[in-house]
């Protein structure tokens, strides 16, 4: 079938997201709430993935680590993979940062609501991540890449 300017696919197709993965635990629960007179340290991790599925068609997962501290002792350890199932169709120049960048900020605002919600529902103090730098991530990981091969 040919494509003409009027039947293009676009750019980006979300076609699922879905969390892959959420683990919450508060190991010295119940008599660590009785400490709670104090905000927690907070120690968030976030690593992207993207895995080819086939043809144009990747996963891109959004994985999370979020520690929380409390005087010296851990309060909680929430562990998520929330990822997209996504069609791209880009010249193969721009499929990387559109899977390292431009996916992560889609699926970004929905795993952010998912810990919002996991948390609260593990009657933990409400916890509301800051918008990431997916740009500066790509850029990071892609200096520290070059830097190994050298």
């Amino acid at each position: 079938m040919e494509k003409t300017k009027e039947n293009k696919m676009p750019a980006i197709i979300m076609q699922n997201q879905y969390i892959k993965d959420l683990s919450l635990e508060i190991p010295h629960a119940p008599k660590i709430f009785a400490k709670l007179d104090t905000q927690p340290q907070i120690k968030i991790d976030v690593n992207i993935n993207a895995e080819h599925i086939e043809e144009n068609l990747f996963n891109v997962e959004l994985a999370f680590r979020i520690d929380g501290d409390l005087r010296d002792e851990k309060f909680f350890i929430m562990e998520m993979s929330y990822c997209g199932l996504v069609a791209i169709n880009v010249p193969e120049e721009h499929k990387e940062p559109v899977l390292m960048i431009e996916i992560p900020h889609m699926l970004f605002p929905y795993a952010r609501q998912a810990i919002s919600t996991a948390m609260f529902n593990g009657g933990l103090p409400p916890l509301m991540l800051n918008p990431i730098d997916f740009v500066a991530m790509y850029n990071a990981k892609r200096q520290a890449a070059s830097a190994n091969k050298q």
